[in-house]
């Protein structure tokens, strides 16, 4: 304690930074068990079997069309933007040339998209999707415009991850006569996994929160999409919708309740795959 002292007393801008991180953290911590208890207050007294009824009425308002909307439109947002923002971050870091002008381009394209509101993306699918290709309000729509916005973060988090894995793992797999794609696919890419799935999680949490780019594309129909060219509401847009009407508020709140736990639950199963792969 007092060796701690003396160190502060001697690097009083270390002590100050150190008391704004400390502050930082509590303050963020604080503000996220505020919305859990929150939300929790608001949204648990009105959970009823009703909301999850398989067929959405304006008498139950069901969420369960919703729910199953949600899961469809973001495993085939992934199953789309994963491999591409794998693959195109395999690319920039083990087959380009350090400094190439393309990699900074892509590089600069990816941050700029990272930063585009999500509405522009919605007025894109809009014009693009749902109208040019003329596929409509559907869940083609809406999954592609998704797979537009979480691409940049995908490559962005797949590149980190792949720079972070030491270079001596590539030169003993090339040691030991290993091919590059070999090395890639065996060595490189097994170490980079835990930094792969955190972009992966990112993506998740923004397909899943996402409102604004789906009402343009995928539309607010609150019935279950039985296929991908049918419109569907996902589960932020139905507590959307709800709390615009003004008439079903307890009911948004209870959405958001199911909204906040399968977020959670997402990230509790990714983080465990993510361990489990990484202790392999």
């Amino acid at each position: 304690m007092k060796q701690n002292l003396k160190t502060a007393l001697k690097h009083p801008l270390s002590f100050l930074l150190r008391i704004f991180i400390l502050l930082s953290a509590a303050i963020t911590m604080g503000v996220l068990l505020y919305i859990i208890i929150f939300i929790v207050a608001k949204g648990a007294p009105h959970l009823s079997l009703d909301l999850f009824a398989w067929e959405y009425t304006s008498d139950n308002v069901s969420m369960m069309p919703a729910i199953i909307n949600t899961l469809i439109m973001t495993g085939l947002s992934l199953v789309i933007a994963v491999p591409f923002g794998i693959f195109a971050a395999i690319y920039l870091v083990e087959y380009a040339k350090r400094g190439s002008k393309l990699v900074k381009v892509i590089r600069m394209t990816a941050e700029t998209l990272s930063g585009i509101p999500s509405i522009i993306y919605g007025l894109f699918g809009l014009l693009f999707f749902a109208t040019y290709l003329h596929w409509g309000y559907s869940m083609w729509s809406g999954a592609l415009t998704l797979v537009i916005m979480i691409l940049p973060l995908v490559i962005r988090t797949t590149e980190e991850a792949l720079i972070a894995v030491p270079d001596m793992y590539r030169e003993a797999s090339f040691g030991l006569g290993a091919g590059k794609l070999r090395t890639i696919f065996r060595i490189i890419l097994p170490a980079a996994v835990p930094g792969i799935l955190s972009g992966v999680i990112l993506s998740i949490g923004r397909i899943v929160g996402e409102t604004a780019a789906l009402i343009y594309t995928s539309g607010t129909v609150a019935q279950t999409a039985t296929d991908l060219t049918k419109s569907g509401r996902t589960l932020a847009v139905h507590m959307y919708s709800l709390s615009r009407e003004g008439l079903h508020m307890d009911e948004a709140y209870a959405t958001a309740l199911v909204l906040l736990i399968l977020v959670v639950l997402i990230n509790a199963i990714s983080d465990g795959i993510a361990k489990k792969v990484s202790k392999v």
